[in-house]
């Protein structure tokens, strides 16, 4: 018995920092977050009970909440699918046998360990200008200049782009994916005739199926998380026109801009919930459409 409980003890030592973290960083802020959002709260005075008001405001009154909404789901629903797909791409060149492979693989991962810095915000701002290379660019193809910082969704597009260029997290997750699907199951196909594309949605995409409901989920949650480069390149306003206000600059603009920290809160749990839905809608409707090797995967 006396073994046993130092064996115990030792085992809640190494638990122990994180579960201090846990409750102090995580548990106990999200509780009083839940409790601040029903309360009127600017940081320097005792919160004062509100009830629901926070979100009928956001629902009914608040019109800068609701292009925020809009401009978030439009950065998620463009951009997750766009850098998944150029993930996949580049994944598919890389699961190849080459002596530089693994300079290839670090190469293209960089942008996503250095993606959502300020530096790189700060140098897409500058790509993007008037005078900058991507204009530059354009006009050499004939195709104009864009007023990037002028026109709202050209400015949103920016943001798009950036997110598409932090690929490398997804295009290991799916080179890892393509390194499990036998070889022979390509061979067998070839015999029968099959041509690149045929293998490609007949065996690869089927085989894929549960990395890209993996990938899927992470980069839609981390898309709706989406502050630095916003804040960056439209300088904290959410500009033009609103055209790159995303969900959470506006959250961070009513929390330490307009020091309301209730409706921040509030704000916070409303996109929690549609993370939350959203998440569920890609499990359930996995059922149709992912492919697992075992009946009991499903």
């Amino acid at each position: 018995m006396k073994v046993a409980w130092k064996q115990h003890l030792t085992g809640y030592a190494f638990i122990g920092p994180f579960v201090i973290g846990f409750l102090c960083f995580t548990l106990i802020p999200v509780i009083a977050s839940l409790y601040l959002s029903f309360t009127d709260y600017d940081l320097f005075t005792t919160p004062s009970w509100v009830g629901i008001e926070h979100y009928k405001e956001m629902f009914m009154s608040d019109s800068k909440y609701a292009t925020s909404l809009k401009v978030t789901l439009i950065y998620v629903f463009a951009g997750v699918p766009l850098r998944l797909a150029f993930a996949l791409m580049v994944a598919m060149l890389l699961n190849r046998a080459s002596k530089a492979i693994g300079l290839y693989r670090t190469l293209y991962y960089l942008p996503s360990i250095i993606g959502g810095s300020v530096a790189v915000s700060i140098m897409w701002r500058n790509l993007f200008g008037d005078e900058g290379v991507v204009n530059l660019f354009l006009d050499t193809l004939g195709i104009g200049a864009v007023r990037w910082f002028a026109e709202p969704l050209a400015a949103l597009w920016m943001l798009i782009f950036l997110s598409v260029w932090q690929f490398g997290s997804s295009m290991l997750i799916f080179l890892a994916g393509l390194k499990n699907i036998p070889s022979s199951l390509y061979e067998a196909a070839g015999v029968d005739g099959a041509n690149g594309f045929q293998k490609f949605f007949k065996i690869t995409i089927p085989m894929l199926t549960p990395v890209i409901l993996f990938n899927t989920i992470m980069q839609t949650i981390s898309a709706f998380m989406t502050f630095v480069p916003a804040y960056i390149i439209s300088k904290g306003e959410g500009g033009p026109l609103d055209g790159t206000l995303l969900y959470s600059l506006y959250l961070f603009r009513q929390a330490f801009v307009y020091f309301d920290m209730g409706y921040a809160s509030a704000m916070a749990w409303v996109m929690l919930i549609i993370v939350g839905i959203i998440t569920a809608i890609l499990f359930r409707s996995s059922r149709m459409w992912v492919h697992y090797e075992s009946k009991g995967g499903n």
